[in-house]
């Protein structure tokens, strides 16, 4: 079975270490030119893992890169795996291995199909999320579905330890399933597509908290932009004030940690 891993997050890079700890060999990876989307939340480089395991590295601007095409067909790929990539593969990539493309998205597919899922389910408020691994078709999140499991959100989560969770669970399903795709004993199951649901981008501004916000939701914005993600901010004297965390108080107060280059603690009335 021959393999190809396309990501530049660390999702993807647990997923390559995963496989390899488990045995499996990788005959391509592929990520982005290094100049390329620098400021990505959970960006990684896979210069490194290439080095040591000796795994031809493909470094490109886009998926549907014609050199990308072209390696595929010449190494005769069976199965390439795309996690944590924005960019949509056209028919031309998802036809160029011989099995197909396996993608691999942080809800509990058809929900919340589209961006930012760890951000929006904290700020969702949702109890439970998952990840699905899904052979991948022309929608977004679409096709059918070969791994999934559930995660659940604790109430004070924020988005530093759902990710860590959600990584974990990527590398646990990338372990259970290399082996029935090896074996051609993968099962696949539609989605629903009457329970489809799609979330939208989000970006650093939609950090920005307001007065007309209640404390719950300041609290959910501050947890579920924290790090790996740009996190949440306010203006006070015309500055720009980074936030990382905060606590609920009681009486329309919380209180949140500043952080832009002193470490201070401040209460901030939501009206």
């Amino acid at each position: 079975m021959k393999l190809a891993f396309c990501t530049c997050v660390q999702l993807g890079s647990s997923c390559i270490l995963e496989a390899i700890n488990a045995g499996y060999n990788f005959n391509l990876l592929i990520t982005l030119n290094d100049s390329k989307a620098k400021n990505k939340s959970g960006r990684v480089f896979l210069d490194e893992i290439a080095d040591k395991y000796t795994i031809p590295l493909l470094k490109i601007n886009h998926i549907n890169d014609q050199v990308v095409i072209e390696t595929l067909i010449e190494k005769k790929i069976d199965w390439l795996f795309i996690i944590g990539w924005s960019q949509i593969a056209s028919s031309t990539v998802l036809n160029a291995c011989l099995k197909g493309v396996i993608g691999a998205h942080p809800t509990l597919l058809p929900e919340g199909r589209g961006r930012a899922s760890i951000p929006w389910a904290i700020i969702k408020n949702l109890q439970i999320t998952g990840v699905t691994f899904f052979r991948m078709e022309l929608g977004v999140d679409t096709g059918p579905i070969l791994a999934q499991c559930e995660i659940p959100i604790g109430k004070e989560e924020n988005a530093t330890l759902l990710y860590q969770k959600v990584n974990n669970a990527h590398t646990e399903l990338i372990k259970n399933l290399l082996p029935k795709l090896e074996s051609n004993k993968i099962e696949f199951l539609p989605q629903d597509e009457t329970k489809a649901t799609y979330w939208e981008g989000r970006t650093p501004e939609d950090g920005n908290l307001n007065i007309e916000m209640t404390c719950e939701e300041v609290h959910r914005i501050v947890r579920a932009t924290t790090h790996p993600y740009p996190g949440a901010f306010i203006y006070l004297d015309g500055k720009k004030h980074i936030i990382w965390s905060g606590k609920l108080g009681i009486g329309g107060i919380m209180e949140l940690a500043f952080s832009d280059g002193i470490y201070s603690v401040t209460e901030f009335e939501i009206v």
